[in-house]
């Protein structure tokens, strides 16, 4: 079998981009020569690698599994490639993180300092429900995973490293958010507006009202957090959300935290891959820029 790199990466990028003309532009080719160097491939196999159906392309069983080998050795390769530029005193790669949407509110912010350390780096930030994060880090496609409700299924490394504290919020006129110490069976007769069932948020709230068997009285189900904001400010309802998702404040936009009994929800952000992943010198810095102390301290004081 005779398959060279060059053409395990641009499998690799019709892989992730479903297109013929994609991966061609992804790995400076045209678009002739791609699909040559794509039926070699399959040639030196011996086996359909993929197939088109009504203009889509699909992997084969073989060329999955193609998928999966290719994607090892390009990230092996790139470990290699960084490791050389480090003993030469260099500072350059692509970092690959991958968040769940709250995350957004501070994880640029954390990666641009760790840019301003490492001027020449490429990044690929994927911002994603949790779903969509826990696919890609099944799949291994980046070097970390930023998510408050890690799965319990698959053997992986997990760190803590920020607090994530869930807080109820109301309309900023509505009596609720001038009470203090409000128990939870004050909220018996409000309608809720909270995230779609699999989100993290979502998961931290259902298991508290399990525990205390409150069954909220769900007026909508969203999938982002603006969305909620939004609708609770319209007075359709209170909400559940990060205190991130308020930028740490008590009130944001019409929007103000309810003095719960309960409440903050205790949470936290994880770092997690897989485990026994073998780490890029760049992705290891990363991690260990996160891990910092100083940041910990950091977010502790603004949550």
């Amino acid at each position: 079998m005779n398959v060279t790199f060059r053409q395990l990466r641009l499998f690799l990028a019709l892989a992730d981009t479903g297109s013929v003309s994609a991966a061609a532009k992804a790995t400076h080719v045209t678009q002739p020569t791609a699909s040559m160097q794509l039926k070699d491939m399959s040639q030196s196999v011996g086996l359909p690698l993929y197939e088109v159906v009504g203009k889509k392309i699909y992997l084969t069983d073989v060329g999955k599994e193609l998928a999966v080998t290719a994607r090892s050795v390009a990230q092996t390769w790139d470990a290699f490639e960084q490791g050389v530029d480090a003993a030469k005193g260099l500072s350059r790669g692509k970092l690959r993180v991958a968040v769940v949407s709250t995350a957004k509110y501070f994880m640029p912010r954390l990666i641009g300092s760790f840019c301003k350390q490492h001027p020449a780096i490429d990044v690929s930030l994927q911002i994603l429900n949790r779903d969509g994060v826990v696919h890609r880090l099944r799949e291994n496609l980046d070097d970390l995973y930023i998510m408050s409700t890690p799965p319990t299924d698959m053997d992986l490394s997990d760190e803590v490293f920020m607090p994530n504290p869930i807080v109820v919020i109301a309309p900023s006129s509505d009596p609720l958010a001038k009470r203090k110490s409000v128990p939870l069976d004050a909220l018996a007769q409000h309608r809720f507006i909270l995230r779609e069932k699999g989100s993290g948020t979502r998961m931290t709230g259902d298991q508290y009202f399990r525990k205390l068997k409150f069954r909220p009285d769900v007026r909508l189900e969203l999938g982002s957090n603006e969305a909620v904001k939004e609708s609770v400010a319209g007075g359709l309802g209170i909400g559940l959300v990060s205190r991130h998702a308020l930028h740490g404040l008590l009130k944001e936009h019409g929007v103000s935290v309810i003095d719960m009994e309960g409440f903050p929800l205790p949470s936290a952000w994880h770092i997690v891959h897989p485990a026994g992943k073998k780490f890029s010198p760049l992705a290891l810095a990363f991690k260990q820029h996160l891990l910092k102390d100083v940041v910990r301290r950091k977010w502790d004081q603004a949550v």
